[in-house]
C-alpha cells in the first residue's frame, strides 16, 4: 500500500511533503533515480519500499521503509550512503567535465523507517526520531555531505498509545508516521479528524483492496520476497550458530590437547620414578 500511496512519479506532492517534514526544510523532487546501483547483496528482502530521489537543490534522498530492521543498521546505511555519494560524484563530474568542482556535490540524506526496529533503538523507548550528521570535536565547520535519519515506527506507535486512551496527533509528521504503522479504526479516525486530506489516501488503499486480483498479485509478490528473505535470514542465523559451535569445539580441542600434554608429562614423571 505504501508503494501505491508514496509513488514519487504519480504523486510527487506527497513525497515532497513527507521529505520536507522529515528533513525540516522545504524540498521538491525533480527526478527519481534508479536505486539498484552497487548494492552489496540482494536486499529486496525485508524492504517495504526503497526510493531514491534527486531534490531541487541537487541533493539526493534515499527513503527506505523496512519490515524488520536489518542487522548492523549504522554500517549498512553508511555503505549505501557512500554508494549514493559516489554515484552523484560520477554523474555530476560526467555532466560538468572540466568545469567540475567539489562544490557541485550536494547532500546525501539516508532516511530509514523501521516497522520493527533493531535492538539498538529499543534502548531508547522514549525517542522515535534519531538524526545523525558528522561534526568535528574542535568546532571546525566543514560539510561532509552525509546525513542520516532513523525512525522506529514501533516505538512511535508505543509512545502515542501509552500517553492516553485515545491517540492524539499533534502535527503533520505524526499523522504521516501514524498512517504508515497504525490500522486500528480509532487511530484512522484520529488522523482523519485532525487532517481530512488523509481520507483520500485511505480511500485509495480501499479501492486497491476492492480489486481482489490486484491484491492477490501484490501478496504473491510480497510473499515470494518474504519467503526468500526469511530463508536467507534463517540461513544467516544458522551460520552464526554453526560458527559459534565451531568456536566452542575449537576451544574444547585446545583444552583436550593441553590435557594430553599434561598426561604425557605425568606419565614421563611416573616412568622416571
Amino acid at each position: 500500500m505504501i508503494k501505491e500511496i508514496l509513488n514519487p512519479e504519480n504523486t510527487p506532492e506527497r513525497v515532497n511533503e513527507l521529505l520536507t517534514l522529515l528533513l525540516g526544510q522545504r524540498v521538491r523532487i525533480v527526478d527519481v533515480l534508479p536505486n539498484d546501483g552497487t548494492r552489496l547483496a540482494d536486499e529486496s528482502t525485508l524492504l517495504i519500499t526503497d526510493m531514491v530521489v534527486q531534490l531541487e537543490d541537487g541533493s539526493i534522498a534515499n527513503l527506505e521503509i523496512q519490515k524488520i530492521g536489518y542487522y548492523f543498521p549504522g554500517e549498512r546505511s553508511a555503505c549505501y550512503s557512500a554508494d549514493l555519494l559516489l554515484r552523484q560524484y560520477k554523474r555530476v563530474r560526467g555532466i560538468k567535465g572540466k568545469r567540475f568542482s567539489y562544490r557541485d556535490i550536494k547532500q546525501v540524506y539516508t532516511i530509514v523507517l523501521f516497522e520493527k526496529s533493531p535492538t539498538e533503538f529499543q534502548k531508547f523507548s522514549n525517542n522515535y526520531i534519531h538524526r545523525f550528521m558528522q561534526k568535528s570535536d574542535t568546532g571546525v565547520n566543514i560539510n561532509l555531505l552525509q546525513e542520516y535519519l532513523f525512525i522506529p515506527l514501533d516505538i512511535f506507535s508505543s509512545i502515542k498509545h501509552n500517553k492516553s486512551s485515545k491517540m492524539i496527533i499533534n502535527n503533520r509528521l505524526e499523522a504521516w508516521l501514524a498512517f504508515m504503522c497504525m490500522d486500528e479504526p480509532d487511530d484512522i479516525l484520529s488522523i482523519i479528524e485532525k487532517y481530512s486530506d488523509f481520507k483520500e489516501m485511505y480511500e485509495q488503499a480501499y479501492d486497491v483492496c476492492r480489486n481482489i486480483e490486484e491484491v492477490m498479485q501484490m501478496f504473491s509478490k510480497e510473499l515470494l520476497e518474504l519467503d526468500r528473505n526469511t530463508v536467507k535470514l534463517m540461513i544467516d542465523d544458522m551460520q552464526k550458530e554453526i560458527d559459534c559451535q565451531r568456536e566452542q569445539l575449537s576451544q574444547k580441542d585446545e583444552e583436550m590437547l593441553e590435557m594430553r600434554k599434561e598426561i604425557q608429562r605425568l606419565q614421563q614423571l611416573l616412568d622416571k620414578k
